[in-house]
């Protein structure tokens, strides 16, 4: 009798995950969908002023991803893929895009800007060439754009509206649900509203974000740090009254509004201790919070034609719980809501990487 063929165990993948922050690089190793470690490179303010653009940390900041590695004595061959955090390219659609000669020249110059987030695809191209079958890749930047031409209009032809949003965690929250619910992200209509440092409300129909505020320069509900909406003709009214600079203006709407403009804290379990505490005024920004959270989700759902299947809750502020309620009692008649607390970059990174890696996920072209 013949003995059965053996199957051939196929060696379980390395995936590289890199995410370089303004004063920070992490970096996280996954074997399929299991994190190995994750590690948090501070650099101080001390170190970075020896560099006048960006684009000079590469070398640096590479070589202190790698020293690590090599110290934790990791095979690099068995690297299928390295995943660097999206900087700002050009507007593109969401999904997954290998890193190309075009995508290195705009990251090179800041075609957008200059942000730490640029190093994220120069780093993992770099890495990656070096390896023997690892391929390079960045995953829904900030700059995702999938807006419907009617939701550019804002109301006067020298202002367009874009897109600026919590892409990254957005989607993968949006592929995780559809998979817990056994559909496709391509097939269900959602409304996710990431709760954090900024807060961004998106419109999902059929796995495009065809709406959303601009989380970043004032526009949607305010949150710990960002101002949101303001009155129009209020805001013109502060800007030239002589009292503030651009530049004071800019940190009111982006950094400095919000939250911590209303209680001297970004810190939203603090506001909530003072609220518990009996403190009126933290009491009174928390429902203007979800008040306003809200008024977004409800827009989103006229965007959506009320074919919603599911809210979803996401990001720092989910975490607590009486506020998700809070927010779920006024909108549950929409749909029913789902909360998926926190924002983890590096697993959403990985995510993708895994779903490209397995065929699962288109992968983009930046042209």
């Amino acid at each position: 009798m013949k003995p059965y063929p053996q199957t051939r165990k196929r060696t379980r993948r390395l995936l590289l995950v890199i995410n370089p922050g303004s004063t920070s690089t992490k970096h996280a190793l996954f074997e399929e969908d299991e994190a190995l470690f994750e590690v948090t490179l501070s650099h101080s303010a001390q170190k970075l002023s020896g560099f006048n653009e960006i684009t000079e940390q590469f070398h640096f900041r590479k070589d202190l991803i790698l020293s690590d590695l090599v110290s934790r004595k990791v095979d690099l061959n068995r690297i299928s893929a390295v995943i660097g955090r999206g900087g700002l390219v050009k507007p593109i659609e969401s999904g997954i895009y290998e890193v190309n000669d075009k995508m290195l020249a705009d990251l090179r110059k800041g075609l957008l800007g200059q942000h730490a987030s640029n190093l994220g695809g120069l780093i993992a191209y770099d890495i990656a060439r070096s390896l023997p079958a690892a391929k390079a890749y960045i995953v829904d930047p900030v700059v995702v754009d999938e807006l419907e031409p009617v939701a550019r209009l804002s109301g006067h032809p020298a202002i367009e509206r874009i897109s600026v949003f919590h892409a990254l965690n957005q989607k993968a929250v949006a592929r995780i649900h559809a998979e817990k619910s056994g559909k496709k992200y391509e097939e269900m209509n959602l409304i996710i509203a990431h709760l954090g440092g900024g807060i961004s409300v998106g419109a999902h129909r059929k796995g495009r974000v065809i709406d959303v505020n601009n989380a970043l320069n004032g526009d949607g509900p305010f949150s710990p740090e960002r101002s949101g909406g303001l009155p129009a003709g209020q805001l013109v009214d502060l800007c030239f009254n002589g009292r503030y600079t651009h530049n004071q203006i800019k940190s009111m709407i982006t950094g400095k509004g919000g939250i911590v403009a209303y209680l001297g804290t970004n810190d939203f379990k603090k506001v909530y201790e003072r609220a518990s505490e009996g403190e009126e005024k933290a009491s009174q920004v928390i429902e203007a919070a979800v008040y306003q959270i809200c008024k977004e989700i409800g827009a989103m759902a006229a965007v959506l034609e009320g074919k919603v299947d599911a809210i979803i809750l996401t990001g720092g502020m989910a975490y607590e719980k009486d506020f998700t309620k809070r927010i779920s009692l006024k909108v549950s008649f929409i749909s029913d809501v789902y909360v998926y607390p926190g924002e983890d970059e590096i697993k959403s990174l990985a995510f993708n990487g895994l779903l490209a890696l397995d065929d699962k996920i288109k992968i983009g072209t930046y042209s």
